[in-house]
């Protein structure tokens, strides 16, 4: 359900390929979500860095959501990128998963196409 991949690189470096990784696969980074900051910012010291990207394929995006409006609930794709001992650890749960798991199995063709795309993104952020 989890998939994942270690990267020698830091967080940060981690970052730039990410980014440069989802546009030649025509995804884009929509926001980041830096856990660690905010945790604290509220009083929890996290000793990891922990970064959450929301990443989506509009054209994927609104094929999904023209069949079936309850995609919303599994979008955007999300990307975790944390700080481990050796660099990093970039990981996603896989979308045909998480379609089976909501029962949103209508695009299940899709779901296929997009988690193809969200897994060389990874790994190609990866090396």
């Amino acid at each position: 359900m989890i998939y994942q991949k270690s990267s020698k690189h830091s967080p940060q470096e981690v970052e730039q390929s990410l980014r440069e990784a989802a546009q030649r696969h025509k995804f884009g980074v929509l926001h980041v979500l830096d856990l660690k900051k905010t945790l604290h910012d509220k009083g929890i010291d996290l000793a990891n860095e922990v970064r959450i990207y929301d990443v989506c394929n509009p054209l994927a995006a609104s094929q999904a959501l023209h069949q079936d409006m309850a995609t919303a609930t599994v979008l955007p794709c999300r990307i975790a990128v944390y700080s481990n001992a050796g660099g990093s650890t970039i990981a996603t749960v896989k979308p045909t998963d998480l379609f089976a798991a909501t029962g949103l199995r209508h695009a299940d063709t899709l779901a296929q196409d997009v988690e193809r795309e969200l897994l060389a993104i990874i790994d190609e952020a990866a090396a």
